[in-house]
């Protein structure tokens, strides 16, 4: 799974003039700073005022993804760009505000499999019954409501116009963003195995993405399993894979297209790909040693392959004994490249049909 730093929108609710939810807000994201620091996490706050969203206004159902609108596009960015939500809301009328509620109808796709944790206040049920009445919503678009909740009594917290919350609100409030980072971190394979730029892959429940500095440390992880067998085949340490860092692999990830295929959270193999000229380089291509024999490496290579340019050439090496390797690339068109190579290594090349 990726390492980066998973972004969790506090998203404020109330756009009553005066209203009380964005200094709720305010103290939320204050109050849980060194938390959020600790957990390796992004806090943005977000008002849902300032979005300046009218009465769902798009012709396209919104599980089409397809907006018209800009506010809708600009909401859509934001949305898609969070791992979870804090919905900061009062209570009105045992319910939550049509202005939530219209925010979460805008957006379809972009909500499924994050959670959701809920900051209410409100007065004789501290805003309890809106986030009971928020749930069935949230639900519905497969947001994935966590147990812990923090629910202030405006009574108990309100002193003068300030807002004077209690130890164990902040409490409440800590335990809610732990417990939101953690449904994040799970959630997060089921939410890029739906994500469009996502690509079905060749076992069941596998998808494919592209690859990118964030995932330096699964890599290094599967290069060295990968290539040790490589090392013991051919009688060498010398494999550039087995020596890099975490920093030398998040280093050449920004430099080439590499792609990752991925299941429940697990990097099971990955190619990378970087054209010079006419001719594609392809490099790398790696499968889990207990996956082998599945037609996985196969499918990593097409996939690389129709990057190719018409005319041109694929290129590719391995090591001189990796005999799998080599009657894989023999199989699938390559030949041995004329002319002399380095010792140990096997270059090839097949054309490209214009």
């Amino acid at each position: 799974m990726t390492t980066k730093r998973p972004r969790i929108l506090v998203l404020v609710s109330s756009t009553r003039p005066n209203a009380l939810g964005p200094a709720v807000g305010r103290w939320l994201t204050d109050t849980l700073a060194p938390d959020a620091e600790r957990l390796g996490v992004e806090l943005v706050l977000q008002a849902i005022g300032d979005l300046e969203l009218p009465f769902l206004d798009e012709e396209e159902h919104p599980l089409s993804g397809v907006y018209h609108q800009e506010h809708t596009r600009r909401w859509s960015r934001i949305v898609d760009g969070a791992d979870g939500f804090v919905v900061v809301t009062p209570e009105y009328n045992h319910a939550m505000p049509a202005t939530l509620k219209n925010a979460l109808d805008y957006l379809g796709p972009e909500w499924a499999w994050k959670p959701v944790g809920f900051v209410s206040y409100g007065h004789t049920s501290a805003g309890t019954r809106a986030v009971q009445h928020a749930k069935q919503v949230v639900t519905a678009l497969r947001l994935v409501p966590v147990g812990a909740t923090v629910a202030l009594r405006i009574g108990d917290v309100v002193r003068g116009d300030e807002l004077v919350p209690q130890p164990r609100h902040a409490d409440a409030a800590r335990g809610l963003l732990a417990e939101l980072v953690r449904a994040a971190h799970a959630l997060a394979p089921m939410r890029e195995r739906e994500h469009p730029a996502a690509v079905e892959g060749p076992l069941p429940g596998s998808y494919a993405r592209r690859l990118g500095p964030d995932d330096a440390a699964e890599v290094t992880v599967l290069q060295r399993c990968c290539w040790l067998e490589e090392a013991l085949v051919n009688d060498t340490l010398a494999i550039p894979a087995l020596h890099e860092s975490p920093a030398d692999v998040r280093a050449w990830l920004a430099d080439w297209d590499v792609t990752g295929l991925w299941r429940d959270g697990r990097l099971l193999g990955m190619v990378r790909t970087r054209r010079t000229g006419t001719d594609l380089h392809v490099g790398r291509l790696a499968v889990v040693p207990d996956l082998r024999g599945l037609g996985v490496g196969r499918w990593l290579l097409r996939h690389a392959e129709s990057a190719a340019e018409k005319g041109g050439r694929i290129v590719l090496s391995t090591g001189a004994a990796s005999h799998r390797n080599l009657a894989l690339y023999r199989r699938q068109g390559y030949v041995p490249l004329p002319g002399p190579q380095e010792e140990g290594v096997v270059d090839l090349a097949k054309p490209v049909a214009a």
